[in-house]
């Protein structure tokens, strides 16, 4: 074995040490987002609660900004509007954001801050884990599944810290992104792991550069939406039943209460999808372009090029849905689960499952 060779056997192991480093830097993140949720002020979010219910029959009643409401002393209360209030789309109901996990007191806001500082640790071990990856065979790192996954899984952190920097409210966002990243690298270090190799003769251009990065990054947004539109569902129920004199269970208002109203994350989701969905245009326009360089055709109804076809289409009806008087909202709001699913067959299912052109060296 030359000097060569074994410098990128050691920078592999090297990588995939780091890889799990990371996933138990990950496993403390969850576990400080986990205290975030539990230990954060459940009396705000029970008052929340109150208001939000409270709130919503005034408003009904009076339809104006503030009401005033006769006592029996004869004074006069004001009901004020909460501050932050937002309105996706006529009908929806008015009703405050929620103060996110910690529930709006110190303890659960020092555990989050504890849980963010984790994660910014935890991806940039991983990033570091995909940088001597990719170092060790010399090329990009996207050359099967298992260097897409811990890829896709560090670009999906990444989007999400990027989102906190921009002063966005992704709190929420946390949890369910640290739990789906150690499922993701799991997968990856068991069952899709490759060893390091060199890509065959077709994947050598600035195309998997181009093509793979901007696939990656897309379905990292998506992923982000989907979190946010099924999230969306849930507290969308949970107002719902609120509105027509339901009592929640504890459990439920403690969760949901903490959420952003429904009407901002139904307006988050779209807005996530809508702005990545010109850059999966491109995906699929770049990848025509590399296939016809690779192979000799633009289009030719391979499986994964269908299924990026298939995905394009059904986000695309979302979208049309969404810009749609009778589909917006929880219709809509299907459509985007579908897609992404479709997304997700395309990245998970097509590559495993079906073999094509697209098909290197297994998984």
């Amino acid at each position: 074995m030359n000097l060569a060779a074994a410098t990128n056997e050691n920078l592999a192991h090297i990588s995939n040490v780091l890889i799990y480093s990371s996933m138990a830097v990950y496993l403390l993140a969850f576990f400080a987002h986990m205290a975030e949720w539990l230990f954060g002020s459940r009396s705000k979010v029970g008052r929340t609660a109150a208001a939000l219910t409270q709130k919503a029959a005034a408003q009904a009643a009076a339809g104006s900004v503030k009401v005033q409401v006769k006592e029996k002393n004869g004074g006069t209360a004001v009901l004020e509007r909460p501050s932050v209030v937002t309105r996706a789309v006529s009908g929806t109901r008015d009703v405050p954001d929620g103060p996110g996990a910690s529930g709006g007191d110190e303890q659960g806001d020092l555990y989050g801050r504890i849980a963010v500082s984790l994660t910014v640790l935890a991806f940039l071990v991983e990033a570091s884990g995909v940088l001597t990856r990719a170092l060790s065979v010399q090329r990009a790192p996207w050359g099967n599944m298992y260097e897409f996954n811990i890829t896709f899984s560090t670009v999906a952190v990444a989007v999400y810290l990027g989102l906190l920097l921009a002063k966005k409210n992704i709190g929420w966002l946390g949890l369910p992104l640290v739990t789906t990243v150690l499922l993701d690298l799991g997968l990856a270090v068991t069952v899709l792991y490759t060893a390091s190799d060199q890509l065959v003769p077709a994947l050598h251009s600035y195309w998997l550069y181009i093509h793979v990065s901007t696939a990656i990054f897309c379905g990292a947004v998506f992923y982000v939406g989907a979190v946010s539109t099924l999230l969306y569902l849930f507290r969308d129920a949970y107002e719902s039943k609120l509105a027509n004199g339901g009592k929640p269970g504890k459990f439920a208002t403690s969760v949901m209460e903490r959420l952003p109203a429904a009407a901002s994350l139904d307006k988050f989701s779209y807005r996530v999808n809508a702005a990545v969905f010109p850059l999966w245009t491109f995906t699929i326009i770049a990848g025509a372009i590399w296939a016809g360089d690779a192979w000799g055709r633009y289009w030719g109804w391979d499986p994964k090029e269908t299924w990026s076809f298939i995905t394009w289409v059904a986000y695309a009806c979302y979208l049309h849905a969404r810009a749609t008087a009778g589909w917006k909202g929880r219709k809509a709001a299907y459509l985007a689960l579908i897609a992404f699913a479709c997304w997700l067959f395309n990245y998970y299912g097509v590559n495993i499952f079906v073999t094509g052109k697209h098909s290197y060296a297994g998984v």
